[in-house]
């Protein structure tokens, strides 16, 4: 048995053991990229580089072996430092998106190629699922959003954008239509409630979000029926009451009280609601900002004053946003402030530290190179876009169907997977900062579920052992030497192939997206 000091924490393991071997008995996080237990360990990518007392250089925690009365430091700012470099210089070679650029651009951050994906795959009650996870008037957007998200589709850039909008809404419209509209499930109910001024996109968004956290909810608004500018300030030839009354009772079956004839200012003042309430969201839409009815509020030139990522006003307690901080009159900017303003209000409310919505990492391939097109073209439909048989109409079934087979799934398949991208956002990688030229996109798509990637990977050398061991008939190897060595398939076979027994396997293994499954 050897005794080992981790962090002054002292450990005793068995002779042989590493270092992260003990970090694991005594419960002490070290990140791994390269490393899988069961099998040799590579140390090639040092993400999980410990500094050993007497040691001149750092040293790879997976495959350095403890010895009695070692002393290692897992959490100094050196060591950090190291990793996040360590990180960086995966990135640098990293080819690939972590969000496609569709995604990037919607102001609501909606997972869209995921929603592309079970769409064309006819999972139709998961893609209403992954909308409503960001957007809680989907079928109303569907109808009257610009689509910023279409303006930023890679497609675009071949002949024309996917119909994101009208996918989002056949989904939404789907399950309108079904016995059982899709209802969230909410959390237990909590003994706070917030105070919502305005029952338009932004405050109703604010309300399905606030709601599923178990929060009650009283909506405020000065005309007789929620929907603030979608009701009355939106041709009826765009979006039609049936749609609107419909979405907006998906939201009523969480629970919230609506006041309707209540002018905020006249009938009630923030302050009134401030004493009431244990939190108050602002979102009145475009108001005159000098008629003294936000007391106490700062006010700037385009509206009431907020931190933006957390929506705080000045005042304690006190939230804002929609067009009332801003004039955009996007509504689906306002209904992202919604959900986003609801986290905050959330984490005020629990007595947490309010920052808002966290902001994930994304690795970004930027402008496509010469031939790169063609290469994300080979998993896609090159058929053109799928017009819709009347103006103003939604697609059909087998419309939809169609129009998603033409997405070129420029996100990765595994963001919640990838270590790279975990580890990048918890260490604060920069993903430009050792960057040049980056490498040419490339994917090897065979006939079964397996997408290759070769830019997204880091040499571990994990699918290599594992088709090693178990013993497919091709399985994967290293071709080449020193810098040019990558990971390939022998003889110029297909993915298939290779991972005939290994798939799922192979791919759980993959420490970032160069494995997945379509």
């Amino acid at each position: 048995m050897a005794r080992v000091f981790i962090d002054d924490i002292e450990i005793e393991v068995k002779d042989g053991r590493t270092i992260l071997d003990a970090a694991e008995k005594a419960g002490i996080e070290i990140p791994t990229m390269c490393f899988l237990k069961g099998y040799e360990a590579s140390t090639s990518c040092m993400v999980c580089a410990v500094r050993v007392l007497g040691s001149e250089k750092l040293l790879p925690a997976c495959g350095t072996v403890v010895r009695d009365g070692m002393r290692v430091e897992s959490n100094s700012e050196e060591v950090w430092r190291a990793r996040q470099m360590a990180l960086e210089l995966l990135l640098s070679e990293h080819v690939g998106d972590c969000m496609g650029p569709c995604q990037v651009t919607c102001p609501a951050k909606m997972d869209i190629p995921l929603m592309i994906r079970q769409i064309g795959a006819g999972l139709l009650d998961e893609a209403i699922a992954t909308v409503k996870k960001d957007i809680a008037l989907p079928a109303v957007l569907g109808r009257i959003c610009p689509a910023p998200c279409e303006r930023a589709c890679r497609r675009g850039g071949y002949d024309e954008a996917v119909s994101i909008c009208l996918l989002k809404r056949y989904a939404a419209d789907v399950d309108l239509a079904s016995e059982q509209p899709y209802v969230p499930k909410c959390g237990p109910k909590q003994d706070k409630n917030v105070a919502i001024v305005g029952a338009g996109p932004a405050g109703l968004a604010a309300a399905y979000y606030l709601l599923q956290q178990g929060y009650g909810c009283t909506v405020f608004d000065e005309h007789d029926e929620p929907g603030g500018m979608l009701r009355y300030g939106v041709g009826r030839e765009k979006l039609g009451l049936d749609v609107l009354d419909a979405e907006i009772a998906t939201i009523e079956k969480l629970g919230f009280e609506f006041r309707g004839q209540t002018k905020v200012g006249e009938d009630v003042s923030v302050v009134e609601l401030g004493k009431e309430f244990d939190a108050v969201f602002l979102a009145p839409g475009q108001v005159k900002l000098s008629e003294g009815q936000w007391p106490g509020l700062e006010v700037g030139e385009n509206g009431i004053k907020i931190d933006g990522r957390t929506y705080a006003t000045n005042e304690a307690g006190i939230f804002a946003g929609g067009d009332v901080v801003r004039r955009r009159k996007l509504a689906v900017r306002s209904v992202a402030d919604g959900k986003e303003a609801a986290a905050a209000i959330g984490q005020y409310l629990s007595g947490e530290r309010v920052t808002g919505i966290m902001r994930v990492f994304n690795s970004r391939m930027g402008r496509l190179k010469d031939g790169e097109m063609e290469k994300f073209l080979s998993g896609a439909d090159r058929a053109g876009r799928v017009t819709v048989g009347e103006e103003g109409g939604g697609f059909s079934a087998a419309e939809a169907k169609k129009e998603a087979g033409r997405c070129l799934h420029c996100d990765c398949r595994k963001p919640q997977a990838c270590k790279l991208r975990r580890y990048a956002q918890e260490y604060e990688a920069h993903g430009m900062r050792y960057k040049d030229d980056r490498g040419f996109f490339e994917q090897h798509l065979g006939h079964g579920r397996v997408v290759f990637e070769p830019g997204k990977c880091i040499k571990c050398g994990l699918c290599v052992q594992i088709t090693s061991e178990v013993k497919d008939e091709l399985g994967l190897t290293f071709i080449g030497r020193g810098f040019d060595v990558r990971v390939a398939v022998p003889f110029d076979r297909s993915i298939d192939q290779a991972l005939e027994r290994t798939a799922k396997r192979c791919v759980k293994a993959c420490p970032t997206g160069a494995l997945s499954f379509k």
